[in-house]
């Protein structure tokens, strides 16, 4: 890149420089930006990424347009002509992270008939734009016509060209091995269209790196290609940098900028040899200017069908990142490829880059193509997860059980007997309106499970499957149901370091629970309390000896597991909450049942009506829930602290069926407002906004409302958290066998459970009486300080109630209210 003066070439470092701090910096401040809001539960504008991409484009194309236009020296304004076209397609590849994460298989489409489209109009353009670059080669004047050995020459370059093509995918099939071992491939279509957007990536990179960029740097006959590969090396890592930052969905970008930008140097070692000639062979750099340098289209291509296909960009989440799922496994993988490159730039570099280097005979190149082809085939079987595991279809059906008039007397007896009417009623309605669409999934060979607590079906299927549905009469809605990729291997659980409390933490004693079985013996006895969430560890001692037992009391629909056991930590958490021993349960002598609905923090509307289904008639493990429920042998008592958000496929309205026939049935629904406050209405992610749920907010011990708890108004109007309750730092069990603090609404919803608990067993007449329950808990809740995120009216919510609910909940006052309530009778 020298010329006459050095300052075009530190202009040029200097150039480099800034592209590849400002893409990094706005990419990963973008993504940050993308998850804080997921995390606060509010929507990512639609202008976000495409404003995103408008300023990366101009904050770049700016000083690398000037790099393209005023230099002499040939070499510089190839290197900013390259990160110009690469600064452009990066502006225009953003926009489409318009598209929902949710319609993965739109943008993988959009992006490849974009990416395509883009190469077109370089390669038709390029004519043009790459014209100034193009020199009379060394040895052969400009306007000489062809010489006798041309075709011997063209044949002799297109076997070394073809054993370049061989290496370059050799070196791509060598950076796919990581994500062959610890990624999962999504749906068939998503598959494909992620094939095809990786193929119109390593097209659009061939392109811009076409063979005249790569003759800027070439150099003298019989010289060093040290420069070539060393400094092209560089430059066409900073245009890959461009590229990958536009490549993928949000989340994705920053696996393919850690695998495409140091394949630069191997593309110049490539192209160094692969271009080599034998001395004397009639040559033009004219001819070259526009033509794709094919070797670096396969490596490029292939390489990044790592990150477009084995893994989902819904799932490079914070949401998953407090474990070692999805986001560990993909920065793994993003790691492993980086290695491979840098091992390729040095292995490449130094067996190509020398003046006196040529390609190994086409066979070797062949054989060694081959067993990485067969190598990643063996890691992608062998150690992978081979299979589909993309998104499936949650369908949900117009017509909906009738409940009304369901009637039965209040207490054990009549609660049970409303539980028979309801699970009749449900599987009927379910039986009769499914039994077409059933008939039409099976016909197509569409795997699909029912549910009848929401008359809906799960179904395989993508795009296409979901406008067939749509059109149906009988269909209410399609939602994506999200499914999350298979692990090579999974985290374990939470575990805690404290020891058994030898006395009740202060939020039992905030609550008066402790006061409850001291004074009034009361401890929950006769009462079972349902769990759905991560799972329970059965043996720890804080719960082993509350397990309601039988063949109808543990469902893990995740995993197949036939006794309690936690994966992730907060199912034990929240479930001792309510009904441990050792100091940490608000009624510990309360049973249990419990049931894995959240066995890697992310879920889906269907992984939550199987946890509710048995939790409204629990069936033994493999029977169906259509014909082996057992209502009578339902919990009283459900604690759910989870939400399904946009991201897992819940609309709105999802649940509510679910909520509204528990509810008929007299089961008591607590559920946690959610931890993305203080903004205003903040509390919108199913179940916590429905009517029919009692849902709980979060108290530090100075009886102050969490910042993070969720506020009303809730959608629809409920008056919203019904109460607030201990959730900060709250110490319970972990699997394991230890204690250990958390904070979160989660760990406030279990203390009304358990408080709801003691009310029954104190009062078993109020058993299925959830109107009456409800108010002596409003009645008799206690005051708190409610938290604002400001002083200004908009940030009071309407109101103290929209905050903390009637406040917090008084275990004490409850428990002698359900007392005196029966005396009067």
């Amino acid at each position: 890149m020298a010329g006459s003066s050095p300052w075009p070439v530190v202009a040029a470092v200097l150039v480099g420089l800034w592209t590849v701090g400002v893409t990094v910096v706005a990419q990963t401040v973008g993504w940050a930006v993308d998850q804080t809001l997921l995390v606060a539960g509010l929507d990512r504008p639609v202008w976000l990424w495409p404003a995103i991409g408008l300023a990366n484009a101009l904050l770049v194309g700016v000083p690398t347009g000037l790099l393209a236009l005023l230099p002499r020296s040939p070499a510089v304004r190839a290197t900013g002509r390259a990160w110009l076209l690469g600064a452009i397609t990066l502006g225009v590849l953003l926009t489409l992270r318009a598209i929902p994460t949710t319609a993965h298989e739109v943008y993988l489409a959009g992006f490849a008939a974009t990416a395509a489209l883009a190469t077109v109009l370089i390669r038709r353009l390029g004519s043009g734009i790459h014209r100034s670059a193009r020199e009379p080669v060394h040895g052969s004047p400009a306007g000489q016509g062809v010489q006798p050995s041309l075709l011997g020459a063209a044949t002799a370059r297109t076997r070394t060209e073809l054993g370049a093509v061989l290496f370059g995918t050799a070196a791509g099939l060598a950076l796919l091995l990581p994500w062959a071992w610890v990624g999962a491939l999504g749906g068939t279509l998503e598959t494909v269209l992620a094939l095809l957007a990786a193929a119109t990536v390593g097209w659009l990179a061939a392109t811009v790196l076409h063979t005249g960029f790569w003759a800027a740097f070439a150099p003298e006959p019989g010289g060093s290609r040290t420069g070539l590969v060393l400094l092209g090396g560089l430059v066409a890592g900073v245009a890959l940098a461009l590229l990958a930052a536009g490549t993928g969905q949000s989340g994705t970008q920053l696996a393919v900028l850690l695998v495409l930008p140091p394949t630069g140097f191997a593309l110049a070692a490539l192209h160094a040899v692969g271009r080599a000639r034998s001395a004397g062979a009639p040559s033009s750099a004219d001819g070259a200017a526009v033509r794709p340098d094919t070797a670096g289209g396969w490596l490029v291509g292939i390489a990044a069908i790592g990150p477009l296909a084995f893994v989902d960009p819904e799932e490079i989440t914070l949401l998953l990142a407090v474990t070692r799922d999805v986001p560990y496994w993909a920065a793994i993988a993003a790691l492993g490829s980086l290695a491979v490159a840098v091992l390729l730039a040095v292995g490449y570099g130094v067996g190509f880059g020398r003046s006196t280097a040529a390609l190994p005979r086409r066979p070797v190149a062949v054989a060694v193509t081959g067993v990485l082809l067969l190598g990643a085939g063996a890691v992608y079987v062998g150690l992978g997860s081979p299979g589909w595991h993309g998104e499936r279809l949650f369908v949900v059906l117009r017509q909906q059980a009738d409940l009304t008039g369901v009637a039965g007397a209040a207490g054990p007896a009549g609660r049970e007997a409303r539980g028979r009417e309801v699970y009749r009623r449900l599987v009927d309605t379910a039986r009769s309106s499914q039994a077409d669409l059933r008939r039409e999934l099976t016909r197509f060979r569409l795997n699909h499970t029912p549910y009848y607590l929401v008359n809906a079906i799960e179904t395989d299927g993508g795009p296409a499957v979901a406008a067939w549905l749509s059109r149906r009469e009988d269909v209410a809605r399609v939602l994506v149901s999200q499914r999350l990729r298979r692990l090579p291997a999974g985290g374990g659980p939470a575990r805690g370091d404290d020891p058994a409390p030898t006395s009740p933490g202060w939020n039992l004693t905030t609550i008066g629970a402790d006061r409850v079985r001291a004074e009034l013996g009361i401890d929950g006895t006769g009462v079972v309390v349902g769990s759905s969430d991560s799972g329970v560890d059965g043996t720890h001692p804080a719960l082993a000896a509350g397990f309601r037992g039988g063949d109808d009391s543990w469902h893990d629909p995740w995993n197949g597991t036939r006794a309690p056991v936690d994966h992730g930590g907060h199912g034990t958490h929240t479930l001792a909450t309510a009904v441990g021993g050792q100091h940490v349960g608000v009624a510990p002598g309360a049973r249990w049942v419990g049931c894995v609905n959240l066995d890697r923090n992310l879920g889906n509307p269907a992984d939550y009506l199987d946890c509710l289904q048995f939790m409204l008639a629990p069936y033994p493990p493999g029977a169906d829930p259509f014909r082996a429920g057992r209502p009578e042998r339902a919990p009283q008592v459900l604690t759910n602290s989870w939400g399904c958000p946009p991201i897992e496929g819940c609309a709105r309205e999802t649940l509510r069926p679910a909520a509204a026939a528990l509810a008929s049935a007299g089961i008591f629904f607590v559920a946690a407002a959610g931890n993305t406050g203080p903004g205003c209405g903040s509390l919108d992610d199913p179940p916590a906004p429905y009517p029919e749920v009692f849902t709980v907010g979060a108290t530090d011990r100075n009886r102050r409302v969490t910042f993070f708890s969720s506020r009303g108004p809730a959608p629809g109007g409920a008056a919203k958290p019904d109460l607030v309750a201990p959730g900060d730092e709250v110490l319970s069990a972990l699997p394991g066998g230890g204690y250990g603090a958390q904070s979160g609404t989660s760990m406030a919803a279990p203390h009304v459970a358990g408080v709801v608990a003691l009310m029954w067993s104190a009062n078993p007449a109020l058993v299925g009486d959830l109107a009456t329950t409800g108010r002596i808990l409003r009645d008799t809740a206690a005051p708190v300080d409610p938290t604002f995120r400001s002083r200004q009216p908009a940030d009071e919510c309407g109101g103290p109630a929209r905050i903390s609910g009637a406040g917090i909940v008084d275990a004490y006052a409850a428990v002698r209210a359900a007392q005196q309530l029966d005396q009067g009778r």
